[in-house]
């Protein structure tokens, strides 16, 4: 055989064992990359929020050789919407409807996970006309009273108190730490800025409908609003700082909570005459400067003002000109009577009582009137509701304790009254005319509200065609919610 054809035929079985080898040896050595095992299900799938339109599902995160890249949510045999994070919210649902989600995970390769468990959720019941705005306080914080805790399905808005006003007049943060350092479990370093203001976010991510003001001033920090109000100049300034205030931090309006222009609140606070004037235009001057933001970013700002139950606050203000410039007026509708007074009284009753031993009874009727007869629309008048009440010591034994002489005493919230005084020694007792209730044990009065005095006020609300109710303070109430869920209730259409 010639020499070429030798080395042709070497070639061949050459080949033919390199063939061998490859197939029992090499084939698993250089094997293309197998088809990966699919994720887990997703686990623990819980409802972190409702409204009467959404849901906020949670669950935790599924692992995997390659890597969860999205979840896909499921609403029965439709997918409503898929999510790369371990968390979805569900929107364009039906009110007091009765929903099951389940989440499957999807991997980087196309392999998809079974689905996790079901969960069964019913949607609220439609919301209602009226608003229901709770006040929370930056200080509860350090009380352990936090944002994340709020229940934003009763709400329609939150007012958070206190900004301050600076020395140039234009308003500032209250309390850095508590308002923007603060660090919370699942804070994140993307996040712009923390503590309260960026709970207030996810809240509203939790409570898509939830609207949220800055409320500037307050019984503390209300010494400078005189002068801020006193020219264009200052007030453009303070209008300006207001708007870059709320864009910055993510509000969507601002509480001016003068207390007061013209004459009370704290004696070292700046007052004028012409704060009555100057308060109107201060208003005027923060809608324009709203408006014109709003036009900026496609959305409404809203403007809202807190003011005194008492005539004289009335006196001191043009109501029937600002509130042309505001989305709601809000009554501080108690402190009526307080540890302040020589004798016992009702903290905040509804309907003005003809028995009282005060020369000058009052009532939260009687401010809502005043309010309507100055000139402020009911649709923007808003009854505040107090989560508190006062309690008095050394009381004398007459008439269960009301209108009798004392000696000392404190505030005390709707939860403390729940956990120490209701069943303990006190009798309950309702006002049959103020129609809010009172506890007596021979020697101390308790002056607060419940849930059956706040339906009586939610009724009134309805029945004259107020805006709706406005809550000092959220971090009053029971740990249940009794309160607010009663309020809430109270509202329905």
């Amino acid at each position: 055989m010639p020499l070429t054809g030798k080395l042709s035929l070497y070639a061949v079985c050459l080949l033919f064992v390199w063939t061998v080898v490859w197939a029992s040896v090499g084939a698993t050595a250089y094997a293309a990359p197998r088809d990966w095992r699919a994720p887990i299900a997703p686990a623990k799938t819980v409802v972190a929020g409702k409204t009467d339109t959404s849901v906020t599902l949670a669950w935790k995160a599924s692992k995997d050789d390659r890597g969860v890249e999205y979840y896909e949510i499921y609403n029965g045999s439709t997918r409503v919407g898929m999510s790369p994070e371990p968390a979805y919210l569900v929107t364009g649902l039906q009110p007091q409807t009765a929903y099951s989600f389940q989440v499957r995970a999807v991997d980087h390769g196309g392999n998809v996970s079974p689905f996790g468990a079901s969960v069964t959720v019913t949607t609220l019941k439609k919301t209602a006309d009226k608003a229901v705005i709770g006040y929370y306080t930056g200080w509860s914080t350090y009380s352990g009273h936090q944002i994340a805790d709020i229940d934003g399905s009763r709400l329609t808005h939150i007012n958070y108190a206190f900004a301050n006003i600076g020395q140039n007049l234009q308003i500032e943060l209250g309390d850095k730490h508590a308002d923007v350092e603060k660090r919370f479990a699942g804070d994140t370093a993307q996040e712009p800025y923390y503590g309260n203001f960026n709970q207030l976010r996810k809240l509203k991510q939790r409570y898509p409908h939830l609207k949220t003001f800055i409320s500037v001033g307050g019984w503390s920090w209300s010494g400078k609003f005189s002068d801020a109000a006193l020219s264009d100049a200052s007030r453009t300034a303070f209008a300006e700082s207001a708007v870059a205030f709320i864009t910055r931090y993510g509000f969507d309006g601002v509480d001016i909570d003068w207390e007061y222009p013209v004459a009370g609140g704290e004696a070292s606070n700046a007052k004028r005459a012409e704060d009555k004037q100057n308060f109107t235009l201060l208003l005027k001057k923060l809608r324009e400067k709203l408006d014109a933001q709003g036009k900026k970013d496609g959305k409404s700002y809203l403007l809202s003002i807190a003011g005194a139950s008492g005539s004289f606050y009335r006196s001191n203000v043009e109501l029937s000109k600002l509130q042309q410039y505001v989305d709601f007026v809000q009554v501080m509708s108690y402190d009526f009577h307080g540890i302040w007074d020589s004798k016992t009284g009702l903290n905040a009753p509804l309907h003005r009582d003809p028995g009282s031993v005060f020369a000058h009874e009052s009532s939260v009727e009687d401010a809502m009137q005043g309010y309507m007869k100055a000139g402020v629309p009911p649709s923007k008048l808003v009854m505040g509701v107090p989560f508190y009440g006062y309690k008095y010591d050394a009381v004398t034994h007459t008439n269960k304790g009301l209108y009798q002489s004392f000696k000392g005493g404190k505030s005390v919230t709707y939860g403390q009254i729940m956990s120490s005084y209701l069943g303990k020694g006190y009798t309950r007792y309702l006002h049959p005319v103020s129609k809010v209730p009172y506890l007596f044990n021979g020697t101390s009065f308790i002056s607060y509200d419940d849930p059956e005095s706040i339906g009586y006020k939610a009724a009134y609300i309805k029945a004259n065609g107020l805006a709706g109710a406005m809550i000092w303070s959220l971090t009053h109430d029971s740990d249940d919610g009794a309160l607010l869920k009663a309020l809430y209730k109270g509202l329905q259409p």
